[in-house]
């Protein structure tokens, strides 16, 4: 009786020791390393590795051996100093092409390294680093979207030579024509160019009007885009920053997630992921006075009046030569003992480009810094929210040949051309975005919430394991050590998961190592309960685990429910709490039934017996009205 078959045996002590193995490379640590990897995203392959090597033995670097991991090469360093030394080295030897970013690698075995096995990743809050939450500026995203609607459309009546004033009112676009008899043509034009648009006929002034509305559908999808693709933007800005395992994700119906691991100057984090900046190319308003229109307010028909930036008054066209979502490169350097960017564009952007370049020889274009920011001002005794958006000339030259699809903007300072060459590389923001939260969290404070989460766990584990002892004896232990197996599966499903562990995951651990032993607290006072009716032993103990199944199912089962409803609604912190949580009662649930009453067989299992270690005073008497029957 309370005899396990071998291949259940067998079968538990498989689980317990690949449970081991995937949570030992938790014990090795971590060391200051390097992460080198290819701009564009590219894996790195075994002649990457070896430039690499070759520039360390090169310059004397003092590293462990550099290896592959993540089609990404990784160098471990003894101390942050060579770590640091060896950053400036790399950067400068390996040349454009390459992202030299800081990490801390695990210190794992090479044999563990082989079959695939990793340590735990550890949140931000653990390793140290920034946390930004941006929100996407809905409402632009649509109304720029209109404004594409109005340039197209103004240009397709254009085409057809039909006279026209299209213009943006609130949410629609009224289009007017000259003569009554286009007005069929241009709403055929306008359906052409987008036969999902909501378009009806009005009278304004006596006259009729076409007003162009989009539907919500494509409003709903326009916004779907805009946060789609500014999370794309942000992940580009982070890899160009340079920065190992950053996590940027999509966090509710119009905010953004950025976490940047190992940074601890927020400064140029928060200027470039938060930079809604692109460029507008565009001619100068030749014969026009700039001076004369900045004392008026009011810039001349097809002129707009911009400020360089000594704050000169400038007049430019109305009209965008090309714009910065139709570049598709840029960098910075230097040209003629001056910095400079290098910028490359896409198809569409080299065509106009190479047509007004053609048709505009030895006349001036502007470049033009655009910017958008959200400040507060006080209306009313309150403080409303406004956006703005700022315009800087950074640049005007006159076209002194034909170019194309390549060229470059002068005028710039070192850490302005880098900046902007930087953005300009990421992509251009399709909405703008607000950082509404920030958190700086140092290495320090990481390895101190390390520590205090060990602290509590080490002293959690320890009280319960004294309380078991003192109170149910050998059955006590057992449980012990089935909490300890616990621990080792948690860890292990953590690593093999990969799932971040975060402080509140910490607190989830702590509590799953207090509630862990609940289902053994059951079954072990259902024995006692069955010994003291004068049940024998061997019965008691088949009867305590039978009779307690039910119950220990339904706790954790509802415990397990709401632990999956915190992790499908629940954000940050509250997922992580939500994954260790559900992790430790999974494992609870196999060690406290399962691997127990494979140790009770073993230490009870198949023999006479006259008593139980169980604990309790009342026994004695119930032992004896059970007399010889086991």
């Amino acid at each position: 009786m309370n005899h396990y078959a071998l291949w259940k045996s067998l079968l538990i002590v498989a689980v317990l020791a690949l449970a081991g193995l995937f949570a030992l490379p938790n014990i090795y640590g971590e060391d200051p390393a390097l992460q080198v990897s290819y701009d564009d995203g590219r894996p790195l392959d075994e002649a990457a590795l070896a430039s690499v090597a070759t520039v360390l033995q090169q310059w004397s670097i003092e590293s462990d051996a550099p290896y592959l991991s993540d089609d990404r090469v990784l160098i471990h360093f003894s101390s942050v100093e060579q770590q640091l030394a060896a950053a400036e080295q790399l950067r400068s030897s390996l040349g454009k092409g390459f992202v030299i970013a800081l990490t801390l690698a695990p210190r794992t075995p090479i044999w563990l390294r082989d079959l695939g096995l990793r340590p735990m990743s550890l949140g931000l809050d653990l390793r140290g680093g920034v946390h930004f939450l941006f929100e996407v500026d809905m409402a632009s995203a649509v109304s720029q979207r209109m404004n594409i609607y109005q340039d197209e459309f103004d240009q397709l009546l254009r085409k057809e030579r039909i006279r026209r004033n299209v213009r943006i009112v609130g949410d629609t676009i009224e289009v007017k024509v000259g003569n009554p008899n286009d007005l069929d043509k241009a709403e055929e034009l306008i359906t052409e160019a987008d036969n999902e648009l909501d378009i009806d006929t009005v009278e304004r002034d006596g006259e009729q009007v076409l007003r162009v509305r989009m539907t919500p559908e494509q409003i709903r999808d326009r916004q779907n885009f805009a946060i789609q693709k500014n999370t794309v933007t942000l992940r580009n800005r982070v890899n160009e920053l340079g920065v190992a395992e950053p996590v940027v994700q999509r966090q509710g119906a119009d905010r953004i997630v950025v976490q940047l691991p190992g940074v601890q100057d927020p400064a140029q984090a928060e200027r470039i992921l938060g930079a809604t900046a692109t460029l507008e190319f565009r001619m100068l308003c030749e014969n026009e006075d700039p001076y004369e229109a900045q004392r008026r307010g009011r810039a001349p028909l097809g002129c707009e009046l911009f400020a360089e930036r000594d704050g000169s008054p400038v007049l430019l066209k109305r009209s965008t030569i090309v714009s910065g979502d139709q570049l598709v490169d840029a960098s910075s350097g230097f040209s003629e003992g001056s910095s400079v960017v290098f910028v490359k564009l896409n198809s569409k952007g080299a065509s106009r480009m190479l047509e007004t370049t053609k048709a505009n020889l030895n006349k001036a274009m502007a470049v033009v810094f655009v910017e958008q920011k959200r400040s507060f001002v006080e209306f009313n005794g309150e403080q409303k929210e406004v956006t703005r958006i700022e315009r800087e000339v950074i640049n005007i030259a006159n076209i002194r040949g034909v170019f194309s699809s390549s060229f470059q903007i002068s005028g710039l300072d070192v850490i302005e051309a880098r900046d902007l060459s930087l953005l300009l590389r990421a992509g251009a923001l399709s909405a703008p975005i607000y950082k509404v939260e920030e958190r700086t969290i140092g290495p320090s404070l990481g390895q101190d919430n390390i520590d205090a989460g060990f602290r509590a766990i080490v002293i959690g584990f320890l009280l319960v394991v004294v309380f078991m002892i003192l109170y149910y004896r050998v059955f006590g232990l057992i449980a012990n050590v089935a909490l300890f197996a616990n621990l080792i599966l948690i860890t292990a499903m953590l690593s093999l998961l990969q799932a971040a562990l975060t402080l509140p995951g910490l607190a989830g651990i702590v509590l799953t190592v207090g509630i862990a032993v609940d289902a053994n607290v059951l079954i072990f006072e259902r024995i006692k309960e069955e010994l003291r009716n004068g049940v024998s032993p061997q019965a008691a103990i088949s009867s305590g685990y039978d009779k307690a199944l039910s119950t220990i199912a339904d706790a954790n089962i509802t415990t397990l429910i709401a632990a999956t409803m915190l992790f499908i609604f629940g954000t940050g912190p509250i997922k992580g709490f939500a994954i260790t949580l559900s992790l430790g009662i999974l494992s609870s649930m196999f060690t406290s039934i399962i691997v127990t009453r494979a140790l009770v067989n073993g230490i009870y299992g198949g023999r006479t017996l006259s008593k139980l270690s169980i604990g309790g005073g009342d026994l004695t008497k119930g032992l004896k009205k059970a007399g010889a029957q086991s």
